[in-house]
């Protein structure tokens, strides 16, 4: 019982506390990458805390023994033990209901989210087909708009896809800049990070960790791919083709370099803020790979504990099963 108290009392922290303490951070906007694997790794750590959480208050913990039989006896004492009680029958069909749920929610709408997703990309792409003209020189689609926007269409049949009022609107170092931009999500699968967030968004809106998590990773991904343009075109370069094509209007199912976040990127970029020390990078990482680390140090340190226990189980059946705790 203890160890599920503290699994789901770590997740409850990590869904309330943590995205108080990190939203907008700034060291996030100066390591984007860093950031975009902190908040997945603090989503990932919630979600998998939550389900041992409950395997832990379904499932006993029991003393292992070297012979299978004398083990496998052991295991349905504990369980025995652990069912034949009113309380211990209601712990466990609460833990099995909490792990089920969890999983089923999340099975459930990461399914629907595939489908939509690619439907809504298939659709497109043959929008594209009919609509779009090739430009095999600069690797995009081209669609004739006056309107300036470039976006790109994740997936196995990718698509760089720029109007023609952005070619009239770049010029040579700006569109080159635009295009690392779109290249960067493509390479990045930013398209997969961003699904998973919206994911767990949709899975559990009220979840203050996953909302803000989804909110977060959608303008992490595009600094991402700001700074990996800035690094091709410079950063004022950069800024100013963002502004150019800032407005465009773009497919939901795409990654564009414009949008609503546009404005504060673009200042992002003016300012050029340091980014974060590799000591300062390698902390964060120590410290995103420890939160992932804890539920599993939890759920695994009883286990580790039980497999140094090699007897042969006798006298009463307390003396030979020990539940979790």
């Amino acid at each position: 019982m203890i160890v599920a108290a503290v699994l789901f009392a770590y997740a409850v922290l990590l869904c309330t506390l943590a995205p108080r303490l990190l939203r907008g951070a700034g060291w996030a906007e100066r390591a984007p990458r860093l950031g975009i694997v902190v908040w997945q790794v603090l989503g990932a750590s919630a979600l998998t805390s939550a389900v041992l959480a409950g395997f832990a208050l379904t499932v006993p913990t029991v003393r292992v023994s070297a012979d299978l039989a004398q083990l496998l006896q052991a295991c349905v004492m504990a369980l025995t033990a652990r069912y034949a009680s009113p309380g211990g029958a209601a712990a466990g069909a609460a833990g099995a209901v909490l792990a089920l749920a969890v999983l089923g929610r999340v099975a459930w709408c990461a399914g629907a989210a595939l489908l939509r997703i690619r439907r809504e990309r298939m659709e497109h792409r043959e929008v594209l087909d009919m609509v779009g003209r090739a430009d095999p020189v600069r690797g995009v689609v081209v669609l004739d708009h006056a309107e300036p926007a470039a976006y790109c269409l994740p997936g196995r049949h990718r698509r760089t896809v720029i109007t023609t009022g952005a070619l009239r609107a770049l010029d040579d170092d700006q569109l080159a800049a635009v295009l690392a931009h779109e290249h960067t999500h493509q390479a990045e699968r930013h398209d997969a990070v961003l699904a998973w967030a919206q994911t767990l968004a949709r899975a559990f809106s009220r979840v203050p960790l996953f909302r803000i998590a989804e909110e977060e990773i959608a303008r992490l991904v595009e600094m991402r791919a700001d700074d990996v343009a800035a690094v091709r075109s410079g950063r004022l370069t950069t800024a100013a083709a963002l502004l150019a094509v800032a407005g465009g209007r773009t497919p939901a199912v795409a990654l564009a370099a414009g949008g609503s976040t546009a404005a504060r990127r673009v200042r992002r970029l003016i300012e050029a803020h340091p980014p974060l020390s590799r000591l300062r990078i390698a902390a964060g990482s120590l410290i995103a790979a420890v939160a992932l680390a804890v539920p599993l140090l939890v759920v695994g340190g009883p286990a580790a504990a039980a497999t140094q226990l090699n007897y042969c189980p006798n006298g009463t059946p307390a003396d030979q099963v020990t539940t979790m705790r």
